[in-house]
């Protein structure tokens, strides 16, 4: 009979070069063949897709067993140095590939340690882990909200492109703080738990099981011994470790975020290779879910990296989620400028992997720019200005190749200009600005119609917001109501603030000599905000003239979105406009109002100082009881509405233009879901 030379057999002739490979670059430092080990990767993650899309002509145990052997050499990659078992092997033969590690290299940290099988294998049914006596919350195995595949038309493979506004300075996990970079590491990263998409509770992800103290001073976590990182390196409890307390914890490096949220846990210990226990110095409402939270770092990759290797990079991101960077190099990372590319991590250890093959995140910053480019083909979703959403969301035309979704959603935040409270720069020498005092704040408020703003500028699309949450929220005060817009009453609160036009030339000048000001100062302050084409344009031409309407000189200061996040830790600013979202339910005031934030470059850039806010926040933090905490934060509320630090503009929806071609898209309360979205074949 004649032999015949199938899909199967090229494959395995593939792995056998691999493994030679592997061989001769065995011999070298790992150092110097980091980047060829990646490249060999990558090269087996397209033998995994050739595998993939050959499923259906091959026999599932033909497909088994390729898989199997791929995964043989991936581990062999991750758990270096290897030894070759060439016995036996021909072209209907399968490579047999063994790990092997030194007590010394496990010790020193120098090499991830090898597993084979986890110590504790198979699932959390086994308690051994836990503490006696203490309820345990077992978990379901983390699916797709909506599986594609049950889908009409679904398949798999393609690209899906997101057109972004602004350009994320870095996709650093811990490092990166804004919502475009958090698009690309919610893909890549995984957490302990999650919330779920449909009813917003706190789900297991990388736990398949956890203990809660009812007092809420400890967290005791098991993690799903099937958790791999995308190199196929095992997630432990030791790198939730050196997640939290060597990486996070540590101040020489530039994570001073997630430091303030995360600033109540105490200690993190490894209670085996798979369990781990937090304890927390108070009981704060926060400590189950923004523990659960943490994006899980490997140790093996990000510890052999010097901290300002850490803290200069744009792209070091590896996780274990659904996606991966294509090669992760220190030498040789994303930067600023390039499109973001995330592939489907073959290896990924979930029930289901990602239908698509690919995602791609592209920056077109001006709003006519995008949409031109959205329609030429460029993307396949993009947020659209209110004037683009008023405009196209009765095309005909438009919709008939393009979907729209308008929904509100846990992630729907509120835009805000924010006003320097502190001095300029932040140094005890820095200029103080016009906006330390809280009438000054309120007069501004009170000189802008936020009404018209939303009508002219965003086209009626969002309501005036009151403060730090949406209106929906129970954490609002419903006896607040917006300042009116008026500008009399405005005038009144300059000059009670020492703000008088003496000279008759239409510009307010102090009128006091203190510490502040010296008498005869003019008020005049400069306004930070981004290049967004009509929008941006449109803001600034209501800024200015609204400020002469009162006698204020208004200097607009156009700067690219990368430049914000330096701008902010700098404290460089006098006024700027920015949004906050929302990535819970229920969000932690400390993070953006607390004195405490204002140091170490936290996330109250505008540096109010405000004792009695900070009191509040303390206060709510420590409350246990959901319906005390909601009064508390209504009181937190209205002192945020009475010294104004922020003027807060909108609340508004989400908005989203997708294309027809993009299917499994589903509006959940907490936002959209990428990955769960597949291409639909032409025709369909």
């Amino acid at each position: 009979m004649q032999n015949r030379f199938g899909f199967k057999d090229g494959v395995l002739l593939v792995l056998l070069l691999i493994v030679g490979v592997l061989v001769v670059v065995g011999m070298y430092g790992n150092d110097r063949v980091f980047s060829k080990l990646q490249a060999v990767d990558a090269k087996i993650g397209e033998l995994e897709g050739a595998v993939a899309s050959q499923q259906q002509g091959s026999s599932s145990a033909d497909v088994s067993e390729l898989r199997a052997e791929l995964n043989a050499i991936r581990d062999a990659i991750a758990t270096r140095p290897i030894n070759i078992n060439m016995s036996g092997m021909g072209v209907s033969g399968s490579p047999t590939v063994t790990t092997s590690t030194t007590d010394a290299e496990t010790e020193s940290g120098t090499d991830a340690p090898v597993t084979t099988a986890p110590a504790d294998s198979g699932s959390a049914s086994k308690d051994g882990w836990a503490r006696p006596g203490v309820e345990i919350a077992w978990q379901e195995p983390w699916s797709f909200a909506t599986n594609p595949r049950d889908i009409p038309g679904f398949e798999q493979g393609g690209e899906f492109t997101e057109i972004i506004g602004a350009q994320p300075p870095r996709i650093t996990p811990y490092l990166s703080s804004d919502v475009y970079g958090r698009r690309v590491i919610d893909q890549v990263m995984q957490s302990l738990g999650a919330y779920d998409s449909e009813t917003l509770e706190t789900r297991g992800v990388l736990a398949d099981a956890w203990q809660f103290d009812p007092d809420g001073l400890w967290l005791r976590v098991h993690i799903n011994p099937d958790a791999r990182f995308s190199d196929g390196v095992p997630v432990t409890a030791e790198d939730v470790r050196y997640t939290v307390m060597d990486f996070i914890k540590n101040e020489r490096i530039e994570a001073e975020r997630s430091r303030s949220t995360l600033e109540m846990i105490q200690d993190v210990e490894i209670i085996d290779e798979h369990t781990v226990e937090f304890t927390f110095d108070k009981a704060v409402f926060t400590n189950l879910d923004y523990t659960l939270g943490i994006y899980v770092l490997p140790k093996h990759f990000y510890s052999k990296l010097e901290e300002s290797t850490i803290n200069q990079s744009t792209g070091l991101i590896m996780g274990s989620g659904p996606f991966r960077l294509e090669i992760i190099n220190p030498d040789d990372q994303w930067s600023p400028g390039e499109d973001i590319q995330i592939v489907r991590n073959e290896r990924y250890w979930g029930a289901e992997k990602a239908p698509l093959s690919s995602m791609r995140f592209k920056v077109i910053k001006e709003s006519t720019a995008a949409l031109v480019g959205y329609r030429n083909g460029d993307g396949d979703m993009l947020t659209p200005s209110s004037t683009q959403y008023d405009k196209l969301r009765s095309d005909t035309d438009f919709l008939a190749d393009n979907a729209i979704y308008k929904w509100v959603n846990m992630r729907s935040g509120y835009s805000f200009i924010g006003w320097q409270c502190g001095r300029r720069g932040g140094s005890a020498d820095g200029p103080w600005t016009p906006f330390h005092d809280m009438r000054v704040r309120r007069a501004m408020t009170m000189t802008l119609n936020r009404e018209d703003m939303i009508r002219d500028i965003w086209a009626g699309v969002g309501v005036v917001s009151t403060g730090p949450n949406s209106p929906s929220s129970p954490s609002s005060n419903p006896a607040i109501t917006p300042w009116p817009y008026d500008l009399d009453g405005a005038r009144a609160l300059l000059k009670e603030a020492g703000w008088e036009d003496a000279d008759g030339d239409g510009i307010l000048e102090y009128q006091k000599d203190d510490e502040y000001f010296s008498k005869g100062t003019p008020f005049k302050f400069e306004f930070t905000i981004t290049n967004s084409g009509e929008t941006s344009e449109r803001i600034i031409s209501y800024l200015v003239s609204q400020c002469e309407e009162v006698g204020i000189t208004c200097v607009p200061r156009v700067v690219d979105w990368s430049f914000y996040s330096d701008m902010l830790k700098r404290r460089d600013f006098d006024a700027m406009i920015m949004a906050w979202s929302a990535s819970s339910p229920e969000s932690d005031p400390r993070q953006i109002w607390h004195r405490s934030s204002i140091q170490d470059q936290g996330d109250n850039f505008i540096q109010w100082d405000s004792q009695a806010a900070s009191d509040l926040v303390d206060k709510g933090r420590t409350s246990m009881d959901r319906d005390e905490r909601m009064l508390v934060w209504h009181d937190f509320h209205s002192v945020v509405h009475e010294e104004q630090p922020y003027t807060f503009l909108r609340v508004s929806p989400w908005i989203r233009m997708i294309k027809r071609d993009v299917g499994n898209v589903q509006t959940y309360p907490a936002g959209l879901s990428p990955g769960e979205f597949f291409r639909v074949p032409s025709g369909n």
